[in-house]
């Protein structure tokens, strides 16, 4: 017996359950009214197909229209939510996804949309084309493809609730690198409400840190089944998605628009598996030839460089080197030991004894010494102890300044009087204006 059925055989029963055999049952409106609506809730979700009459637009954005058939109709809402994927239009033959609605104030039975879907390959043509349309102005056609990661964390896979797909997906796991992490998000892929799920889907995974890439996989079908994966929200949402987005629906002739918006397309879930999970057979085969690669540039750079240095003339280089290295070590100790020639030429001797020195280096140093007792000779020449040593005495007054005039003292003077060999202190007695005798600030003993 169909759940339809049952519910409608549950409603008469209600209304008749105290009612005798040939006599109706006397009800109040109110409970007559919610006896229906326990009924008509008991049908649950239910897709309809029919045509289109008379939309209207509300205010709030809600669509109003009668759906027909040759012997029946009914009303039908549609939220604004809905109809921003899909408006209907009269004459239009659609598929309704809905609940059926009793209103007690009105006393109306009606269809609560969740979806529409066109019906006809004319019609789902020509809504494909104007979501493309939509999507290319916004340059979600043509904007920059992210590059798929070649080791992910884990994969993300959005498909339905069949095991189809599923065990599609893990045998290529199974082949490839068993064990590897796979996150599998089942939903509804086909019918009017499937595109709410798919966008859910990719929003849940894509709000998994592990998951680095998402695989949106279905198996073949017809037009009608594969539109949910044209919807204008499934291929925004895939556009915006954080991670790469690889689109594997229907079978090779199958293009929905999620295939132009993805980051990469595969014509079928088993090669979308093959293209996100790593081959461990094949990477280690690469790893091997990368370290084989580099142990012969390794063994070839080895061999180049021990050829350059059994060519080199070993010690005719270093000798080279060091004669140029002890010249100018000995011209940098001439230079800094330039006060005392005599001291560097010592140090020299002593460091570098026994070494190929040139001649000229020897004659400079000792022209250097030569100079050098001159300049003693004539600074001793010159010294003021020497003219003391001659008998001469420095006469320094009670500030220190050396007296050159008898006037500039007067009697009782302090003096300090340096001599040769030590000083002495005098006191003055008496200042006699006289000419001076001898240098300036001298006095004959």
């Amino acid at each position: 017996m169909s759940p339809r059925l049952a519910s409608l055989m549950w409603v008469s029963l209600s209304l008749f359950e105290d009612a005798s055999v040939g006599s109706p049952r006397k009800v109040t409106l109110v409970r007559l009214a919610g006896e229906i609506a326990r009924c008509v809730a008991g049908v649950g979700p239910i897709v309809v197909e029919g045509e289109v009459y008379r939309p209207a637009t509300t205010k709030r954005g809600w669509v109003y229209f009668t759906l027909r058939d040759r012997a029946a109709q009914i009303d039908v809402k549609l939220p604004a939510a809905v109809v921003r994927q899909y408006m209907p239009r009269s004459g239009e033959r659609v598929e309704v996804a809905a609940t059926l609605q009793w209103s007690n104030d009105r006393g109306q039975l009606a269809l609560l949309a969740q979806g529409v879907t066109p019906v006809g390959a004319g019609a789902i043509a020509a809504l494909i084309q104007a979501t493309r349309a939509r999507l290319g102005a916004d340059g979600l056609l043509d904007r920059p493809r992210r590059p798929i990661p070649i080791l992910p964390s884990a994969i993300g896979v959005v498909c339905g609730a069949d095991a189809a797909v599923r065990k599609d997906i893990e045998s290529v796991v199974a082949e490839r690198c068993p064990g590897y992490p796979v996150v599998f998000f089942e939903t509804t892929v086909s019918g009017p409400t499937a595109s709410r799920g798919i966008v859910e889907g990719i929003r849940a995974l894509s709000s998994d840190p592990a998951v680095e890439v998402i695989v949106l996989a279905r198996g073949g079908g017809d037009a009608p089944s594969l539109l949910p994966w044209s919807a204008e929200e499934v291929c925004r949402a895939a556009a915006a998605c954080p991670v790469p987005v690889v689109s594997a629906i229907g079978h090779e002739s199958d293009r929905p628009l999620c295939d132009e918006v993805a980051d990469l397309r595969c014509p079928t879930p088993s090669l979308a598996a093959m293209a996100v999970v790593p081959d461990v057979a094949g990477l280690t085969r690469k790893v091997d030839e990368a370290l084989r690669r580099a142990a012969s540039a390794l063994e070839q750079s080895a061999g180049r460089a021990e050829r350059r240095l059994a060519a080199v003339q070993t010690r005719r280089a270093l000798t080279g080197r060091l004669e140029q290295a002890a010249f100018r070590l000995e011209r940098v100790t001439i230079r800094l030991g330039g006060c005392h020639p005599r001291t560097a030429l010592r140090l020299a001797e002593d460091r570098l004894a026994g070494a190929p020195w040139r001649r000229h280096v020897w004659e400079e140093m000792g022209r250097a010494a030569g100079r050098l007792d001159s300049d003693v000779r004539h600074l001793r020449a010159l010294s003021p102890q020497r003219t003391l040593q001659r008998g001469y005495a420095v006469v320094t007054g009670p500030e220190g300044t050396v007296i050159r005039r008898a006037a500039d003292l007067s009697p009782g003077d302090e003096l300090a009087v340096s001599l040769a060999e030590g000083s002495l202190a005098a006191s003055v007695v008496s200042v006699n204006s006289l000419p001076e005798l001898g240098s300036p600030g001298m006095a004959q003993a």
